[in-house]
């Protein structure tokens, strides 16, 4: 897959949207600001980023985006989700009554470690990313309580098993922010879930976590 022809969107209604648009581009991939319908059209995949979900659904739903990225998911398109963004890719949330994308057969509970001065970071062994732990920010984030689909695949837990990672075949969902650390390898590898879904080879691993080559 040639990077630099990746075409990422990042819905930028609200939230941590800018920083996912610069760690893409440093990988190389062209990020495109999403906001309203037009925005979808020649895109490989999109991300859906942190910040306030009850906000995001209700713009998603205002600008008319809920429906067609809805659509869009359902036939293959990948779709990453961060902290947020995870709840709104769920099918099943415990305590939000706004409308998600419902596209990840996954039931996640929102602010499931406290408020904001409940944050935290913490070391995360993910396998698919290699051996050297991931360390993951954690604000008001929420939880994978399960996911059942039959591609669902847990990719990082907290010490206790809480999962806090997960991919359902072309969709991601973490519930920390990788995009405000300088470790790229989360980008990259959905960079590679892409090509896969597209039948291309995926793009070369970098071997350290904040390369870009």
């Amino acid at each position: 897959m040639q990077i630099g022809m990746t075409r990422i969107g990042v819905l930028a209604l609200q939230g941590a949207f800018a920083e996912h648009i610069q760690a893409f581009s440093r990988l190389g991939a062209q990020a495109i600001e999403v906001r309203l319908p037009k925005h979808l059209v020649e895109l490989d995949g999109l991300v859906v980023p942190g910040g306030e979900s009850t906000t995001i659904s209700r713009l998603m739903i205002e600008y008319g985006l809920l429906s067609p990225l809805h659509e869009m998911a359902s036939q293959g398109f990948p779709l990453w989700g961060t902290c947020a963004g995870m709840i709104l890719l769920a099918k099943r949330v415990t305590d939000l009554t706004h409308p998600t994308l419902a596209v990840m057969d996954a039931t996640v509970r929102r602010n499931a470690f406290g408020r904001q001065v409940d944050s935290f970071e913490a070391d995360l062994a993910v396998p698919v990313l290699g051996p050297d732990p991931f360390r993951a920010i954690f604000i008001r984030a929420p939880i994978l309580v399960e996911i059942v689909g039959p591609q669902a695949q847990a990719l990082a837990r907290l010490d206790g098993g809480t999962t806090v990672a997960a991919r359902e075949g072309h969709l991601l969902a973490t519930a920390f922010h990788p995009e405000l650390t300088a470790d790229l390898r989360f980008h990259r590898y959905f960079l590679e879930m892409i090509a896969a879904s597209k039948g291309e080879a995926p793009a070369r691993r970098s071997r350290t976590a904040t390369s870009t080559s």
